[in-house]
């Protein structure tokens, strides 16, 4: 028997999406799995339309928007207790390949030490344009963290970007939940590797995983909203992950205050400096 896999899918207010994805998921060659869709809180039309769109997934209603962190963990928390053997956390805003699944799942059965797998993410609008090779990097000195486009080796990777990411359940009971109290949205996938990796546990990318994703679907490309827990969410990432953070966030947050300031784009100036302000007092 093949293990048993929970596919979770964040939808917030964009149930357009959610059923986009869905139908791609529909044509997966991996069966054995459960898809639970987890509304976080919508304020649309998002909640009536998934719950007579199809039969095949479980809908689950948070109520309140929790965040990615916290909207993610309701499903990982259902998964566990419905003794799922891999989770696979998948944005709403992307379709997947029918082999997507599978070679995910292939990958990680080739190790038990492996923790968590990664998809090779494409540009839905430019195929042929990598968005991620699985995950990326994370800089000590610079505060910046950045995708890798190629293939890498995976002792080299720091994480695996959230978009898509198969996490095996024994992994995620030893080292816990995305830490929603420090991160409502990014870097909370950097943060769960980055524990991941300390207790052990091993990154990988199943190279021919295929995810094909809109970027920043969410919140929207140079949005405000997107500095703002941006910058709060790495500040918080360093002073939670390092002994010697401030060289990291003073670096970082100053080149990402520079770009804001060189744009001359004064809301998200202000953003920058707001999300900076709260990662720093408000833990």
């Amino acid at each position: 028997m093949r293990p048993k896999v929970f596919t979770i899918i964040l939808n917030w207010n964009g149930h357009h999406d959610t059923m986009t994805c869905l139908n791609s998921i529909k044509k997966s060659t991996y069966t054995d799995n459960q898809v639970v869709v987890i509304d976080n809180g919508s304020s649309d039309e998002s909640i009536k339309a998934i719950e007579h769109f199809d039969d095949f997934y479980i809908l689950i209603k948070t109520g309140v928007n929790l965040g990615f962190s916290g909207g993610c963990n309701v499903g990982i928390k259902y998964a566990l207790e419905q003794h799922a053997e891999y989770i696979w956390l998948l944005n709403n805003d992307t379709e997947a390949d029918s082999n997507a699944l599978h070679e995910m799942v292939s990958k990680a059965e080739s190790d038990t030490r492996i923790g968590v797998v990664g998809s090779v993410i494409h540009d839905m609008g430019t195929i042929n344009h990598i968005q991620a090779w699985g995950g990326g990097w994370v800089s000590k000195l610079t505060g910046r963290a950045g995708h890798y486009f190629t293939v890498n080796d995976e002792p080299h990777i720091d994480y695996i970007t959230g978009t898509s990411m198969l996490l095996r359940a024994s992994a995620v009971n030893d080292v816990g939940l995305f830490d929603e109290k420090s991160f409502f949205m990014y870097w909370e996938d950097v943060d769960l590797c980055c524990r991941l990796r300390k207790a052990g546990w091993k990154l990988a990318v199943a190279n021919n995983s295929k995810i094909f994703h809109k970027k920043s679907a969410s919140v929207g490309n140079n949005s405000p909203l997107l500095d703002y827990y941006y910058n709060t969410s790495a500040i918080r990432f360093y002073l939670k992950n390092y002994k010697n953070p401030f060289i990291p966030i003073l670096v970082g947050t100053s080149g990402r205050l520079l770009k804001r300031v060189l744009s001359r784009d004064k809301k998200r100036i202000v953003s920058t400096l707001k999300g900076s302000w709260v990662g720093l007092t408000k833990r």
